[in-house]
């Protein structure tokens, strides 16, 4: 029988392990910055099993995790909503959401003319 925090600790080596591949695999922007999320996110139940584990033990919760977790929770929604709206600076001002990997510069020119 396996008990709670093993359950969380696997979910959340399962989500680390997503988010890696999400990271590594797609060329997307949109989609390295979903997979960065989910990669945070099991980092963040990483941190709240460890704290919890304490509280198995008849110690009592460790505030410490917790409070790295709700601050990494704020930074990293903080974060999101930069790379979003630089993203979309980007489409806006290049109508595409990738960088030119071509050498040559006239394939980087700006396609509306500005």
């Amino acid at each position: 029988m396996t008990s709670g925090a093993t359950v969380f600790g696997l979910c959340a080596a399962v989500a680390v392990g997503l988010g890696l591949y999400g990271l590594i695999t797609n060329p997307q922007p949109l989609r390295k910055i979903i997979a960065f999320n989910v990669l945070g996110s099991g980092v963040f139940l990483l941190f709240g099993v460890v704290g919890r584990r304490g509280a198995a033990a008849g110690i009592g919760n460790d505030p410490v995790p917790q409070a790295l977790v709700i601050t990494g929770v704020v930074v990293a929604f903080a974060a999101t909503a930069l790379a979003i709206a630089l993203l979309l600076r980007l489409f806006q001002k290049t109508g595409t959401t990738t960088l030119c990997s071509d050498v040559r510069p006239s394939a980087c020119s700006d396609p509306s003319g500005d």
